[in-house]
């Protein structure tokens, strides 16, 4: 039986609009269009901009510190003549390297509305992983803090084109001396209205480098359009993110001084995400499209928590989210009565980079009242598969079990979802065309949508990279590198990255839905599943488990966790080996690197041959 044929038997009988909606869906994108003046100039420009809050930082102890969009734009008008005294043109990239904090909105705000390209670099990133993006971004300043200066300092003789470094908040006397600028000091004496460069939708914006699961990291250059192409993802999946579904339709096609402006609030909405504002799910996913609707979003400089999670969502009162299924795993085992536990305010999770699962699931739906609504996106073309799960009522309120209706269209456990309204996505084979029902091939997204229709959301290659970019496309499609089937209703089912999924004894073997189900086992908090190479059947099937807390490692451990997967999954499917690791290698966006997993086991296989 194939996946689309199992699949199919768990269909909704609730209605949905998804054909409706993605048939008269239209984009109009304006010739010129800047990020930062969607995000922060026109709400500045509000009689209420001075009690509007944009981020509100959350504090380990004490108050929150409130940030108005008055104070956000006055801040990046500072910033922006500052760099501009630096010697920054249009064009120039300059690296941010800071945490989830207001500076971090200041500075991308401030190098947008120059016409400069904002490059994030996390925090995560040693060295070496810096030096490699200041060299190839030939960034020419750099804004850091006390967690990022040393690192950044340490590399700094090896990028010549980095001219200018911007201290935030330093501690240390020594750094204070390497660096050229102090923000503070900087801004106080710039205290005046910087003229915004009036930019093309088509000029880049971001340049943010991919996480190198495959291979050396690249660098995509994200348009100031594309913010306009994540629009409907991500109001889909935030379930109309406190919108009447008909006042949201209107705001996710693209025309910003139209509807944007005079859009009334239906209810409060309060954003967060631990996802790292340096990244894709960070930036394009939470941090942008919160301020784009002129809406608080929460910041934390620190370490995830399940504790912190739960604690975070109730101090703020958090409306909407984005957690990484990784951070769900995590809060379901430490808080498996979260209901009990914590008053919560959700009306929306979203979640991505790898597969969530049944557990998690319906943990979602019983514990904290959602349903996850699963994205599926990757750097250069961000928001384009996922689910919505809204429920509403005509009279714009949030559907009672009598009258309810789907506003978007009902989410199945562990689905990708299908492509959001404006988007042509589809599952192609090596040929470039599209898959039967139940057959695997590669997630691609068209340049043009149904009507034939410029999808703002591309981006506009890799940095420096032609050959790379030439050979993202068939044709018209842009590949993901993502292997899915399409089920008979349209829904999307992951099977892995391309050189994730490997063939046992014969068997094609998809590490998601086997790593799905150990974490359905009380002793396992997360696993990832790759191939051990066997002389005699080419592969078998290996996991690596993390432990919840309370469980030991074991033969008897083992034992039970393979006839837990023998009696869910094919027989060909449970795995032959299990080793206990302390955690799973991880990308900085989430994601777990099987690729390191693999090679562990490939170098092994060799030192024993």
């Amino acid at each position: 039986m194939t996946h689309g044929q199992t699949h199919d038997t768990q269909s909704s009988a609730a209605p949905d609009f998804y054909d409706a909606m993605q048939h008269g869906f239209h984009w109009s994108v304006p010739s010129h269009f800047n990020m930062a003046e969607v995000c922060s100039r026109r709400w500045a420009a509000h009689a209420d901009a001075a009690q509007r809050v944009a981020i509100l930082e959350h504090q380990a102890a004490g108050p929150a510190r409130s940030h108005s969009y008055a104070e956000l734009q006055q801040a990046a008008d500072a910033l922006s003549h500052v760099l501009a005294g630096l010697g920054v043109q249009r064009g120039d990239r300059v690296a941010i390297v800071l945490p989830q904090r207001f500076e971090t909105a200041v500075a991308y705000i401030a190098v947008m509305q120059m016409g400069a390209v904002a490059m994030p670099l996390s925090l995560l990133f040693g060295p070496d992983a810096l030096e490699y993006r200041l060299q190839d971004s030939e960034a020419v300043a750099a804004i850091v803090d006390d967690a990022s200066v040393g690192n950044l300092l340490s590399v700094r003789a090896q990028c010549p084109a980095l001219r200018e470094v911007i201290g935030v908040d330093l501690s240390n006397a020594n750094d204070m001396l390497h660096v050229e600028v102090d923000y503070a000091s900087a801004l106080a004496a710039h205290q005046r209205r910087f003229d915004a460069v009036q930019t093309k939708a088509e000029e880049g914006a971001v340049l943010i480098y991919t996480s190198g699961t495959t291979g050396p990291p690249k660098g995509a250059l994200i348009p100031h359009r594309a913010l306009v192409g994540n629009l409907t993802g991500f109001v889909c999946s935030q379930n109309w993110f406190g919108f009447s579904p008909d006042k949201a339709a209107d705001a996710a096609h693209g025309n910003p001084r139209a509807t944007r402006a005079s859009l009334p609030t239906e209810s409060a909405a309060v954003f967060w995400s631990p996802a790292d504002w340096a990244w894709t799910g960070g930036l394009m996913d939470a941090l942008l499209p919160t301020l784009y609707f002129g809406r608080p979003i929460v910041a934390w400089n620190g370490r995830f928590s399940p504790e912190l999670a739960f604690t975070l969502l109730q101090q703020h009162r958090v409306t909407h989210t984005f957690l990484f299924p990784t951070a769900l795993k995590a809060m379901m085992k430490a808080y498996p009565r979260a209901r009990r536990d914590f008053k919560l305010h959700l009306q929306a999770i979203m979640s991505a980079g790898e597969a969530v699962g049944d557990a998690v699931f319906g943990y979602c739906q019983q514990q904290l009242g959602v349903t996850v609504n699963e994205m599926f996106g990757q750097t250069e073309i961000n928001y384009i598969v996922g689910n919505c799960a809204m429920e509403w009522s005509p009279d714009g309120q949030q559907a009672l079990a009598m009258h309810r209706t789907h506003a978007g269209w009902p989410a199945k456990p562990g689905s990708m979802g299908k492509g959001y309204p404006g988007h042509r996505v589809a599952v192609i084979d090596d040929e470039g065309r599209e898959c039967p029902v139940g057959v695997p091939g590669d997630v691609a997204l068209n340049r043009f949508n149904l009507h034939g229709e410029p999808d703002p959301i591309f981006f506009l290659g890799y940095w420096k990279n032609a050959s790379s970019t030439q050979s993202k496309f068939t044709g018209d499609w842009c590949r993901t590198g993502d292997l899915a089937t399409r089920d008979a209703e349209g829904y999307l089912w992951y099977q892995g990255r391309a050189d994730d999924v490997f063939k046992a004894a014969g068997y094609r073997i998809g590490p998601s839905e086997i790593e799905n189900c150990l974490v359905k086992h009380a002793a396992v908090a997360n696993a990832a599943v790759v191939p051990k190479p066997d002389a005699q059947r080419g592969a078998l099937v290996k996991a690596y488990v993390v432990l919840a807390a309370g469980y030991a490692p074991g033969e008897a451990l083992i034992a039970e966790l393979q006839q837990h997967v023998r009696g869910k999954l094919a027989p060909y499917e449970y795995p032959k080996e299990i080793e206990f690791i302390a955690e799973l290698p991880m990308t900085t966006t989430g994601k777990v690197q099987r690729r390191v997993l693999r090679l562990q086991e490939e170098a092994r296989a060799k030192g024993q041959a």
